[in-house]
Order: C-alpha cells, then structure tokens, then sequence
C-alpha cells in the first residue's frame, strides 16, 4: 500500500542522513540563485562554490559534481593507472557501495587494508603492512585512498595526525592519495579541527553536501592544480557536464553557512540513542564519534528488528544480519530521538528475547 502524507510525516527516518530535505529557507536560496550555463561558460553560483570550498580544504582548484560517488570514481580515473591496484580500508565506501566502479571505470583492481591494531579503521601500520614490495609477479600499486569520517566502521574520525602517518607511508611508495571526505564536515566539528588540516593529507578530497548539510544533490572534488588537469574533462565524460547547476550550487552553500555549525547537534542526539539502546538484551553499541550509531546484536535477528521498529515508524537501515545502523541528521530532534529509542528498546527486546528462547 502507498505510504500517504501524513504517514511519512510521521516516520522518523534514521536509515541515513541522505534523507533529509531542503529547509524552506534552502529552497528559496536555490529558487533565487544566479545561473548560467556550467558546460558553456561556467556557472556563477557553481564557481562560488568551488572557490569557496577550494579555500576551505586549502586547495588550489575544485569542481562541483552531481554525486560524491562521480567524484570518487573521477578521482581516482585521475590519480590512478590502469591494470594497477588502489589500496583502502576493507570496509571503504569505494569498495563496498560503488558497485565495482574501481574496476568497471578506471581499469584498476582493489587492495583491502584491513583495521589497524585495536582499530576500528585501517592506520599507517597497517598500510605499510600491506603494500606489496616489488615483483615481476604481482601488480604494482598507484594509488592509496582514505574515508574519513568512515561510514562503515560508524562514522569514525580519523585524525589528522594518523591521516598525515598514512600519507607519509603512500609517499614514501610514490603513490598519490585520494580522500573520500562525504562526511569530512562532521570530522571537523566533532574534533574541533579546521577541515583544512583533515584535507592536508591528501593530492585530492571529495566532500559531499547531501548528507549532514542538508542539500538535495552534489558534491565537490578538490585538489592540486596538477592534480585536477583534467578533471573537467573527466566529470563530462562520466556524465556531470550540468548546465544551469547553480540551482544546485545555491542549496550547498547554504548548507555550508547554515547547516554545517549545527552537525554538534546530530552527534549528541547520536550519543542519545546510543546509551539508550547500549546493553538491551546484549546488544552492543559501537561508540559513535560523529551522527553514525552502529549496534551489533547477539543474535542475526536483525530483519526483524527493523521491521519491527518500521511498523511503529522508525526506520532503520540492515548492515548485517547481527548489525544495524541509525543515523541521525537535521530532520530529527530530541524528542523524535527519545521516541526511537523507545522503539529500537522494545524492538530488541522482543526479537532478542524472542532468538535467545528458541
């Protein structure tokens, strides 16, 4: 049965912060932008964007891209060669949720850096310890790539220190880095560090703006000059040469002045939840350092937790059978957190009771 308006009102949507919508205030700002056409003769609004972000990441150039996937996928067309390997965390969003583009676009095969010791995500030990030494027999790398903050791992952070030890360890193998930084606004507010000095580390960053920002659509692509030689050319032939794109523009510039200082308060609704959920019926929270709440259960009833919590109105995203994600973001205040903890509790209870009965 269709889900009427007033039903989807109701829901409190945790799957992802990719589900919110455009404040009224966002839709006239987009309404009102100056446009031209991007392909033609660029953008004014896109061009604002793309220096301004460029300024904040400290990098000499930037492109505005439909997707933060278009972008990762350009990136590395850029920085890596064909028939090598690009190394990243076995559990990155360029291996997991990008359907193969490494491999179907630009020609080169993944290798899995797995966690560090004691880690949740993979640090310069560990990528030291992974980079194959010379051989006739086995394929060279070019390329490393980092996520930060990591959605897979919960929204960890990171630091800019651990990122400059891993860029350190690429460099000293010649290999350039590519930073997917979808979440890259979140790691500077939970941190308190400029997003400048998270971006250091890398020859290229991806952000993205239609997650905690708010934005319907679009990322940018940063980076050195050299770098992005030929970054325009790569966003057309993917697909992303937009026209009057400034429309779009406008919304992520308002989510940059008006959404960014507010992602504090998605990261303490997160730490909410998550000491209301943490220990019911051995449930386990992984502590989350940003607005990401992983919870792993003792027992793969994780279906049925979230179509249980669906049918009360909470939504939830699967990762696994044993793990779910919720995620919060601007559409979801105190109270609407309160009431899914409420729900996610009686949730695990009963389908926890209900799996350690059987």
């Amino acid at each position: 049965m269709p889900t009427t308006n007033a039903s989807a009102a109701a829901r409190i949507d945790l799957r992802s912060d990719t589900v919110t919508r455009p404040t009224p205030e966002m839709r006239r700002a987009m309404a009102d932008a100056e446009v031209g056409d991007d392909v033609l003769d660029g953008d004014p609004t896109v061009q604002r964007l793309e220096a301004r972000v460029a300024e904040l990441l400290g990098k000499e150039r930037a492109y505005f891209f439909p997707s933060g996937t278009m972008a990762n996928q350009a990136a590395v067309w850029l920085l890596a060669r064909r028939g090598t390997e690009v190394l990243l965390d076995a559990e990155s969003h360029l291996i997991q949720w990008e359907h193969a583009g490494l491999a179907a676009l630009a020609g080169v095969q993944i290798r899995a850096v797995p966690a560090g010791a004691g880690r949740r995500v993979m640090d310069a030990a560990s990528l030291a310890a992974t980079i194959r030494p010379p051989s006739l027999h086995a394929p060279k790398a070019s390329l490393v790539c980092f996520e930060n903050t990591h959605n897979g791992a919960g929204g960890v952070v990171t630091s800019a220190a651990d990122l400059l030890a891993m860029a350190e360890v690429a460099r000293a193998h010649g290999l350039p880095v590519h930073m997917d930084g979808a979440r890259l606004w979140n790691a500077a507010v939970a941190t308190g560090t400029p997003i400048s000095h998270f971006a250091d580390c890398a020859d290229t960053v991806m952000v993205s703006f239609s997650k905690g920002l708010g934005a319907p659509v679009g990322a940018v692509l940063a980076g050195s000059s050299d770098a992005l030689a030929d970054a325009w050319v790569v966003r057309k032939r993917m697909g992303g040469g937009m026209r009057q794109s400034g429309i779009l523009a406008a919304g992520a510039l308002h989510g940059l002045e008006h959404q960014w200082p507010r992602l504090a308060d998605d990261h303490a609704r997160t730490r909410a939840l998550a000491d209301a959920i943490d220990g019911v019926g051995g449930a386990r929270v992984v502590p989350p350092d940003t607005n990401i709440l992983m919870v792993d259960l003792p027992h793969p009833v994780v279906p049925a937790v979230v179509a249980r919590a669906a049918a009360q109105g909470v939504l939830l995203s699967p990762w696994t059978t044993t793990r779910l994600r919720a995620v919060t973001h601007r559409d979801v205040d105190d109270a609407m957190v309160h009431r899914a903890g409420e729900v996610i509790v009686a949730a695990l209870e009963a389908e926890l009771h209900a799996a350690a009965s059987a």
